[in-house]
């Protein structure tokens, strides 16, 4: 949503980075296109006023004079005016003394009301506590049966009395309302409910209007007034841009609200309405939903907010995210399986696949991570069915070939490929890339890499460091074990047993010979190793990154010098 202003505000700091010293006409044109940033996402002129004047009194105060880099305090003051304008500090819920808490929903018809209810509900229970949703808007069509669904798949129960409005067009034959029942009984028996079952908290999910009207503020200020909430929530849909504030302004005023919860984060509009509505209504924006699942929901915060505009990403978030996917536990034991190396298979690699897939799409947390803004292209066009795939190849093995996948033989692959619906390279795709991933993540771990270098990791595709090599020849696992020099069965990829059984001889032959490369460390012949007069020059093991061919001859000078090693 914010892919603009943050474009925008990332091309103005590129601009201040090359400068020692920031003139006033360097501050005054760096507001200038900070204030066209904001004004083409929407925020509202007000805001757009007073942020860019606290802007420009700030960056010409001591605090940017007599830095030692002047756009790096340019841009902290940008974001600590963001997260001013934004809301300053997280605002929690405020609980009831005694249970239940009374929360109430209000807003426009559209803005995801009752989609929120689920939402909040699911949060509050994995939160610790037993919500429950009452069906208040006997209004809309289906309403009521929308919200048992959403509870449903929540898991929250719904309180429904009532069926409300289940005409296709909200009228009967004589065009009056086809709905049923007072709204207000409804939720004062919600109440009533959640005290009688012992409910910590109530969601009340109440009528909307296409736009604001006198019987929609009446009512809504009726069920304000018959249950009394704790915390009553003005849902703002994120995508009307400026009009926003005047709805926001309409409810305050009618209704009264204690927090702003935005939803459709997701969407592609200009995100000025989460720019502006805490700092016009003076009411902080409480929580945030960015996407169709019941889990894309969360506390909102303003600090986390600004870094993500300011292209910082959120971290903070992805952590905690991580937390509640993965458990303390398997993860310790998962760290010690990748610093053994080999003790991490396939189905180690499957369970952290699915953990992640659980802090919710690839897309979304790669956006969380510094940097993401200069990859966005890549990161929304990436393909989530990716993932289906490669679960799909890993399900279609046996546990033992999970287990260890170096017993994939030619049939095998091909069984697995037919079993997955995916072509034979797919299968060999993964399988290559398990290995390379695996010693390069075994490598960091141990913080070290193959013998003879220390403290350089065996990373894969990465020329003269052990795991990587040259030429079309060194890819996957034979290039892994040439370049480090590790081992006979691992030196093979080739799935056909005869081919297999070749690559070992010949690997067997040069790491034995007397000018193979090195072995716990020793150096080869050629670069004064043992032997170094029997091998004038031509390095054995070693592959030619233009050619392709093994063995290369040195240029003479290079030759005499080595030759000169003791």
């Amino acid at each position: 949503m914010f892919a603009t202003l943050q474009d925008r505000l990332a091309a103005t700091f590129k601009d201040l980075r090359g400068k020692g010293r920031l003139s006033d006409a360097d501050i005054d044109a760096t507001a200038r296109e900070i204030r066209v940033a904001l004004l083409e996402a929407d925020v509202a002129l007000p805001v757009v006023k007073d942020f860019v004047a606290a802007v420009k009194d700030r960056a010409r105060g001591a605090e940017v004079s007599t830095a030692l880099n002047p756009a790096q305090q340019i841009i902290k003051i940008v974001n600590e005016e963001l997260i001013h304008i934004l809301g300053g500090e997280t605002r929690r819920l405020r609980w009831a003394r005694t249970p239940p808490t009374v929360i109430m929903l209000a807003g426009l018809q559209g803005a995801g009301k009752t989609t929120l209810a689920g939402k909040l509900g699911r949060w509050l229970k994995s939160q610790g506590n037993t919500p429950l949703l009452v069906a208040a808007d006997l209004q809309r069509p289906n309403a009521v049966t929308q919200l048992q669904v959403v509870g449903a798949q929540a898991g929250v129960p719904v309180w429904a009395p009532e069926p409300g409005n289940v005409g296709p067009d909200g009228f009967g034959a004589d065009d009056a309302p086809a709905y049923g029942g007072d709204p207000v009984a409804v939720a004062r028996s919600g109440v009533e409910e959640a005290q009688r079952r012992l409910y910590d908290v109530v969601i009340v999910d109440t009528a909307g209007r296409l736009g604001v009207d006198r019987e929609l503020m009446e009512q809504a200020a009726d069920i304000r007034d018959a249950v009394r909430p704790d915390e009553t929530l003005f849902v703002l849909d994120a995508m009307i841009g400026q009009d926003a504030v005047n709805t926001a302004l309409a409810f305050l005023d009618g209704v009264g609200f204690d927090g702003v919860v935005l939803t459709k984060l997701d969407g592609d509009a200009r995100g000025g309405a989460a720019l502006s509505v805490a700092q016009v209504t003076g009411r902080q924006v409480m929580f945030a939903s960015a996407g169709e699942r019941l889990d894309d929901f969360d506390v909102f915060h303003p600090e986390r907010m600004a870094s993500r505009i300011l292209g910082m990403g959120d971290v903070l978030t992805l952590i905690e995210q991580a937390e509640r996917a993965f458990d303390a536990d398997q993860a310790a034991q998962m760290a010690d399986k990748l610093q053994r190396g080999s003790d991490f298979t396939l189905e180690d690699f499957l369970g952290q696949l699915q953990a992640v897939r659980k802090m919710g799409s690839f897309g979304k947390l790669l956006g969380m991570l510094p940097g993401a803004a200069q990859m966005r292209e890549q990161i929304e066009n990436f393909d989530e069915r990716e993932v289906d795939r490669v679960e799909a190849i890993i399900k279609s093995m046996t546990p033992a070939e999970r287990e260890d996948p170096r017993i994939l033989n030619g049939s095998r692959r091909a069984r697995i490929a037919r079993g997955s619906g995916m072509a034979v390279s797919d299968v060999n795709g993964l399988v290559d890339r398990f290995f390379q991933a695996r010693d390069m993540m075994s490598a960091m771990a141990r913080g070290g890499g193959p013998a003879g270098l220390p403290g350089m990791g065996g990373m894969p595709g990465m020329p003269g460091v052990g795991g990587g090599g040259f030429g079309k020849k060194s890819k996957g696992r034979q290039g892994s074990a040439k370049g480090s020099g590790r081992g006979k069965q691992r030196g093979a990829r080739s799935g056909n047993p005869a081919k297999r059984a070749a690559e070992l001889a010949a690997l067997e032959q040069r790491r034995t010979s007397p000018a193979g490369p090195s072995v716990d460390g020793v150096l080869p012949a050629a670069f004064g190793g043992p032997d170094a007069a029997s091998a004038p020059g031509a390095v054995a093991g070693s592959e030619d990154w233009a050619s392709g061919e093994e063995g290369y001859e040195l240029p003479a000078e290079l030759r005499d010098l080595l030759g000169k090693q003791p």
